[in-house]
């Protein structure tokens, strides 16, 4: 049965099935049917038009990252394969497809009972990231209640972090009722919750500069598409510095400069198409003061984190933190990952940073930097159990690859501990996790409006 599901889900894809719950709830809060089917294929052209752009960058990226990985002569004995490793063997084991039915009644609930106010259901696909959490935890300690457990943990730290950054996510993409919610994306709201007071201690509130604010202060000399002209052409000149004395070369940095800057320019057009499907349900809310969904409070859906990928200050970061990881992972004492297939997920990587500090790109540089470090520290621990996940429910291994891992899924300090903590199978190690939880959740339940209105204050430090 729960095959059918996954398979009912993935044949119709997320351009079909989410404006079907975007219309459902627009139709609840009694949106006329004409604004509601327009609103929902308003979400579905968006969606596609994202992964159109998405999927014709990212081959362009990959083959710029190999050849940038190969003229840094880089060795490590944990190679990044991406994410896409890590999703084949989540719904090809059955702990995977358990974790998968459960997750969608238990996202639901939640939700039904307010212990949170995000709807998780909408973004059914990333629950990906707790089934293959849960299958690893399974294939160290083969205790399914144990996997549940660890599955049940991590939807709840997700939901809380996705609430806790949900109003400014918002603001800053410019989509209202919404936030992403991946369990492999979210967890940066821990570190730059922790690090912004600092950097503003600091004085780094005052370095406001991210390709908006150079467009705003500079004029058209510094707009996205210049800036992404010349990010692409430095990145291009990285990759092949070896051979710059090739014409083929120089073909490739002046076509990756004119393809990073048109995806800078294409994707917030697209986002404009998307955010247009949340205006009627936004007004729809704002009108309906005393219906049951504003008794609950303000709510957000969760949406794909690809929403965000192509926003300026999200890809200009992401782009310029390639190089960057590069070379920790090249520099980190101790390291054994190297990041490589998975580079093209920073700006994913990166969306809650950028929307807590507003674009302040230094913030982002540095946020990124620290919490990643860590992250390569993580993947290599983990990299023996995540191999020999993949090996027994996902694909074969590359020949002459000995461990294998996902920067993106598995280079995680938070999840990686929290990890740790269920396979330990130590009551005392759980039970501090969940204390952990219950105090934090208890304390944003409680203050959920100052937590926000402070959260906003951070952020508008740092953007005039």
């Amino acid at each position: 049965m729960l095959t059918t599901i996954q398979h009912f889900f993935t044949t119709f894809s997320a351009p079909v099935v989410v404006p079907v719950i975007l219309l459902l709830i627009a139709r609840g809060l009694r949106i006329p049917w004409g604004t509601a089917v327009k609103s929902a294929l308003a979400a579905g052209v968006g969606l596609t038009g994202f992964s159109w752009l998405i999927s014709a960058f990212t081959p362009l990226v990959t083959k710029l990252v190999h050849q940038l990985v190969n003229s840094a002569g880089i060795q490590r004995p944990v190679v990044d394969l991406g994410w896409q490793t890590g999703s084949l063997a989540a719904f090809g084991a059955p702990v995977g497809l358990t974790v998968f039915g459960f997750s969608l009644v238990f996202e639901l609930l939640l939700f039904l009972f307010g212990i949170t106010r995000v709807f998780m259901p909408a973004n059914l696909w990333n629950n990906f990231g707790f089934m293959l959490w849960a299958t690893m935890a399974y294939t160290v300690t083969h205790n399914l209640w144990l996997a549940l457990g660890l599955a049940a943990f991590l939807i709840l730290t997700t939901l809380l972090l996705a609430e806790i950054q949900a109003p400014a996510w918002s603001a800053y993409y410019q989509v209202p009722h919404a936030t992403v919610a991946a369990v492999h994306n979210i967890e940066q709201v821990v570190p730059i919750l922790i690090l912004d007071p600092l950097f503003n201690r600091l004085g780094l509130d005052k370095c406001r500069f991210n390709p908006t604010h150079a467009q705003a202060k500079f004029g058209g000399l510094n707009d996205p598409l210049l800036l992404g002209a010349l990010l692409g052409a430095s990145l291009g000149i990285l990759a092949n510095f070896k051979r710059l004395t090739h014409l083929a070369a120089w073909g490739q940095i002046s076509q990756f400069a004119i393809q990073l800057a048109a995806i800078m320019v294409l994707f917030p057009l697209v986002t404009q198409v998307f955010a247009r499907a949340f205006t009627p349900l936004a007004d729809a809310l704002d009108r309906q003061p005393t219906s049951p969904t504003a008794k609950r409070g303000a709510w957000f859906l969760a949406v794909d984190d690809g929403v965000g990928y192509g926003e300026a200050t999200t890809l200009f970061a992401g782009m310029l933190l390639l190089p960057i990881m590069v070379l920790l992972a090249l520099i980190l004492p101790g390291n054994q990952t190297l990041p490589v297939v998975d580079l093209i997920a920073l700006p994913f990587m990166i969306e809650s940073i950028v929307a807590l500090t507003r674009g302040n790109l230094v913030k982002i540089v540095l946020t990124s930097v620290i919490w990643f470090s860590l992250g390569l520290y993580a993947a290599s621990w983990l990299a023996p159990i995540y191999t020999t996940t993949i090996a027994h429910y996902g694909t074969a291994l590359p020949a002459g690859v000995i461990l294998i891992t996902s920067f993106n899924l598995v280079a995680r300090p938070l999840n990686a501990l929290i990890f740790a903590a269920f396979i330990s199978a130590n009551p005392l190690w759980i039970g501090l996790a969940v204390a952990s939880y219950l105090i934090a959740s208890g304390a944003f339940r409680r203050h959920r409006t100052q937590v926000w209105a402070y959260v906003a204050r951070q952020a508008a430090r740092n953007h005039a």
